[in-house]
């Protein structure tokens, strides 16, 4: 039984260090005071204060932050509805409907929106960045929102019929402030899946529309110098700031649950 658990716990190790190892080490050589990431030079904050200068990766940042918050507010709105018509209306298209675009490769919803794009003569440039990851962030959104209300005491909302209220100030005084931690997280989680987006991004961007991971992608195929790992790192860091966030709302997910039948 001990010998079972040793093996268990090397092989765990050694996939998590498989996982987060190349992570520590891009934070690590961004620190590295040396072009070359091949030796350790010494300790510098040199290419952070090059990366905030560098004005070609701040406008790459900001049109990543700009399509990251329009793609996130708009998926979450549809994204829960979604979720609440998929809960509400139990029909098998439905569902297709919402998840395919989360089921393709992304290549292929990248080749697909880029037809589409094109057939409707519709200029590439931000705007079809931003529709084509709200296109894939809907179903993200609808995912979080139909399970948290398939943990949701129907019991209240019908309470909520029998005093009076009619459908929509249901919904919006007893349904949505119970699902509120997991509209929530499906923003949260449609923001990191925007702004860290590559191959969708890059066939529906267009020449001359730059996003983070298209200037980081740039600037790799010349080499991998400590400013792409700095920016890695910032960008390492935000997704891992995200991530907290939406873990500290799933406890209050649970808590609601136990505290709602008393």
């Amino acid at each position: 039984m001990r010998r079972r658990r040793y093996w268990l716990w090397t092989a765990a190790l050694c996939g998590y260090a498989f996982l987060y190892v190349p992570l520590l080490i891009v934070i690590v050589y961004s620190f590295n005071d040396s072009r070359l990431n091949a030796e350790w030079v010494g300790f510098t904050l040199d290419w952070y204060r090059r990366l905030l200068a560098d004005d070609g990766m701040l406008v790459a940042a900001g049109n990543s932050l700009l399509i990251a918050l329009v793609a996130s507010a708009v998926s979450t709105v549809l994204g829960t509805m979604a979720g609440v018509a998929m809960y509400r209306y139990r029909t098998r298209l439905l569902p297709i409907l919402v998840l395919t675009p989360i089921a393709i490769p992304e290549i292929l919803m990248g080749v697909s929106l880029l037809i589409f794009f094109v057939m409707l003569n519709f200029t590439l440039g931000l705007a079809s960045v931003a529709l084509a990851h709200i296109a894939f962030c809907i179903g993200f959104v609808a995912i979080v929102v139909r399970a948290r209300l398939s943990g949701m005491d129907e019991s209240l909302v019908e309470a909520a019929r029998d005093c009076g209220a009619t459908p929509w100030q249901a919904f919006r005084h007893v349904t949505l402030p119970l699902i509120m931690p997991g509209v929530i997280a499906g923003a949260l989680m449609a923001f990191t899946l925007s702004i860290d987006d590559f191959v969708i991004t890059f066939f529906t961007a267009g020449a001359g529309t730059v996003t983070l991971p298209l200037q980081i992608y740039s600037m790799i195929k010349i080499a991998v110098t400590p400013e792409v790992n700095a920016v890695s790192a910032l960008l390492m860091l935000l997704t891992l700031l995200l991530i907290v966030i939406a873990s500290k709302l799933s406890p209050s997910l649970y808590q609601s649950d136990q505290e709602t039948p008393a």
